[in-house]
């Protein structure tokens, strides 16, 4: 029910908005709004909206992928189920694409496929970088610290929560051991973090309930990422 009233509310924004705004590609989205409407464990929805941000139209679309040149594409929305090969594809397409740019980004609606899309980008060797006034929020931050490096301008801008299951049971209310738990150390850990950093961001994210955000400076996440 959470989903589509979310839902709704975007479409009526959207429809609401200037037509100069939807042809520039400019994204109406709610001031933060925390949907946390879930399904099955592995796939639930886990994203925070924010203000209007605008979005870069590219020279080609791929799922929430904008390719902006042959080196450069960009994540403009949420990923879902179909992220991975759209990911794919583009690169496919565009095999000289070296730097994910996130700008407008407020998470995912498949946690395991957007962990397996940060393995993808990964293992790929993409650097991410999120420019001035760029967003990336919950869990597209995951997919932030999928580059093989990372940069971020100094407007940009980060939020973190924990995530909840069907039943509203959060990260804290599972063993630390509990494979729902792991799944996020384990690609911590595969990302490049220690065991020891791996375990502080996680507890950092799941110290804010999954209704509220956290939101962090480029200062704050250099505490938890190299910025190169």
């Amino acid at each position: 029910m959470r989903r589509i009233a979310a839902l709704l509310l975007r479409f009526l924004a959207a429809l609401a908005a200037p037509v100069h705004a939807q042809t520039l590609a400019y994204e109406i989205v709610d001031e933060e709004v925390i949907v946390d409407d879930y399904g099955s464990a592995g796939t639930s929805e886990r994203f925070v909206q924010s203000a209007l941000v605008p979005v870069p139209a590219g020279i080609a679309a791929f799922g929430p992928f904008r390719v902006l040149d042959h080196d450069r594409a960009a994540l403009v929305d949420a990923t879902d189920e179909r992220s991975p090969a759209a990911f794919k594809a583009m690169l496919a397409a565009y095999p000289g694409i070296g730097v994910l740019e996130l700008v407008e980004c407020p998470g995912t609606e498949d946690d395991r496929a957007n962990l397996r899309l940060g393995r993808m980008i990964h293992e790929r060797g993409l650097a991410t970088h999120v420019p001035n006034n760029g967003s990336v929020r919950s869990g597209a931050v995951e997919l932030f610290l999928a580059g093989i490096s990372h940069t971020a301008d100094q407007g940009a801008e980060f939020a973190v929560h924990s995530w909840a299951d069907d039943l509203g049971r959060e990260a804290r209310d599972y063993p630390a051991d509990a494979p729902e738990n792991r799944a996020y150390l384990d690609y911590y850990r595969e990302m490049g973090m220690s065991a020891a950093s791996a375990s502080a961001f996680y507890a950092m994210t799941n110290s804010v309930p999954n209704a509220e955000a956290k939101w962090l400076t480029v200062a704050d996440m250099r505490q938890w990422v190299s910025l190169n």
